[in-house]
């Protein structure tokens, strides 16, 4: 089961190194970001919109501070060498052109980018492990995703979510994880948008091999996604839990353990039933 944790670091280095120090000491097993080139994921008139932020007055300088440049991800690959995964969801072909150079070892489909035809023909033409998640999505868009994946022979995991920010308990819906991996034959995993880490701890009981989380540094911080984060302590007991679950689950059998032959000894007066 793989421990993910989408890095939102509002366009700084520092930060994000902080973050990938934190989901290395609370066991995760690999760091997502996101590439966009901006220019191709939304309109110039949406860009062109009033939006004030730490970086300006419009769309474009928000969604311009957020995005890490060449630089940055050159320095992410160095810091997470040897340490930690890493990889990153492309919105857009340029993108995922720009990712290919660090030879990542796996791929993300986000939920927005699930009918992007020319983006998932592409990513599925790597033939490289993908993470492709379902949030907004009909059966019917899944299955075409699904369909391409497995003509192209990709390997991939189909990850629940709701795409709401943060997503209400009534909105989990978790037993889609079950219904996914009936439907579709394939490994399901789960995306966590909610802010506390039971939905995680209930996924993993119901099969799910991959579990995501947003992360933050402090949820008061400047950001949408911040709310649907966990902070470092959060994490910490999400890594715990979720490496429990097996034990607690155990194997389905019916097996009388030495530790409880050797209470039966002192409770159990009757030994054998008699008619």
């Amino acid at each position: 089961m793989l421990r993910l944790v989408d890095i939102n670091a509002n366009g700084s280095l520092e930060i994000a190194k902080k973050m990938i120090d934190m989901a290395i000491e609370c066991g995760c097993d690999a760091v997502k970001f996101q590439k966009r080139d901006i220019e191709i994921v939304y309109s110039k008139e949406f860009l062109e919109q009033p939006r004030k932020s730490p970086w300006g007055i419009t769309q474009r300088d928000q969604k311009m501070g957020l995005e890490f440049n060449g630089f940055d991800y050159n320095q992410t690959d160095e810091y997470c060498k040897d340490k930690i995964e890493w990889f990153a969801s492309a919105w857009d072909r340029k993108s995922q052109e720009f990712l290919q150079k660090y030879d990542l070892p796996y791929n993300k489909i986000a939920s927005a980018m699930l009918t992007n035809k020319e983006l998932v023909e592409m990513v599925a033409g790597e033939r490289k492990m993908t993470f492709i998640s379902t949030g907004m999505s009909t059966f019917e868009q899944i299955d075409r995703v699904v369909e391409l994946f497995d003509k192209a022979n990709t390997p991939f995991c189909l990850m629940h979510c709701n795409s709401s920010y943060p997503c209400e308990d009534e909105d989990c819906n978790l037993l889609m994880i079950k219904t996914l991996e009936q439907r579709y034959g394939h490994p399901v995993g789960y995306s966590n948008h909610s802010p506390g880490i039971l939905p995680c701890i209930l996924a993993v009981s119901l099969g799910a091999i991959a579990i995501e989380v947003h992360i933050s540094l402090d949820r008061s911080s400047y950001g949408s996604d911040q709310s649907s984060s966990i902070e470092k302590r959060g994490l910490e007991l999400l890594c715990r839990d979720c490496r429990n679950v097996y034990t607690l689950l155990g194997t389905g059998h019916k097996d009388i353990s030495d530790k409880e032959r050797g209470i039966e000894k002192k409770l159990r007066y009757f030994r054998e039933w008699t008619d």
